[in-house]
């Protein structure tokens, strides 16, 4: 392979880079590969384990520790409040804004942006039906709940798909906005940990059934992750392939 047409490549994936505004995303993007990977294998260790001592029942003593410390906080107000951040971490409400940004990033000509959105969310809500039936966990019944539920508890249904779909939304806008880029994490760590405790405070899932549930979720995330960046350096490629 002839030296100047190296060169000529290299020069063209830079020049392609700075136009397009990624080269600032070169910091935050190496610190998703390799932090990505030792993240998700941690977390599927973590939900390994977890998983172990909830089929042996070994946590029911602290889970319901924590869940009776909780109901010690419960005031009318709070109560309401827990009820709307519990909202913003149902699956189905997650599922329709989903929909509705797949849907304008596909007519923004997002394309890998926009499928990807999509497989997280069904991948994770598909998943963790699979893993409730799997485990077929009751739920705790310690007091008188003031909302409705149904089917098993673990994980955290909430806990899995909102880790993935709002981690997944702010990936996409922290790529674009990277200067906001902590702040935007920020939030939605804020966020994500407000509906795994209003899950707790709600007295509708054990501890454990939250951390298995974000635990999950980040091992899909990141899978998800990887795959869009894949996906958009084989279009990098193909860009410059096309401009020869």
């Amino acid at each position: 392979m002839p030296l100047h047409w190296v060169r000529h490549k290299s020069r063209q994936i830079i020049r392609f880079w700075r136009q397009k505004g990624y080269a600032r995303l070169l910091p935050l993007l190496s610190a998703i590969r390799v932090g990505g990977l030792l993240a998700a294998a941690l977390a599927l260790w973590g939900f390994a384990l977890i998983a172990d001592e909830v089929l042996e029942n070994q946590t029911q003593k602290i889970d319901s520790a924590i869940l009776l410390a909780l109901l010690s906080l419960h005031t009318p107000l709070l109560d309401r409040v827990m009820r709307v951040i519990t909202f913003v971490g149902e699956p189905s409400f997650l599922l329709v804004i989903c929909l509705i940004v797949a849907s304008w990033l596909l007519w923004s000509r997002h394309r890998s942006a926009a499928t990807t959105l999509a497989i997280a969310c069904i991948g994770a809500i598909g998943l963790n039906f699979l893993l409730k039936n799997l485990f077929a966990r009751t739920r705790p019944m310690l007091w008188q709940r003031s909302v409705d539920v149904s089917f098993y508890s673990f994980p955290s249904g909430h806990a899995m798909v909102s880790l993935v779909i709002y981690g997944m939304l702010s990936y996409l806008l922290a790529t674009r906005f990277h200067r906001k880029s902590k702040s935007i994490l920020s939030v939605t760590i804020l966020l994500i940990a407000a509906i795994g405790l209003s899950r707790l405070y709600l007295g509708v899932h054990w501890p454990t059934d939250v951390i298995a549930g974000y635990a999950a979720g980040l091992v899909w995330l990141i899978a998800c992750i990887f795959s869009l960046e894949v996906w958009r350096q084989r279009r990098l490629i193909r860009n410059l392939s096309e401009e020869n």
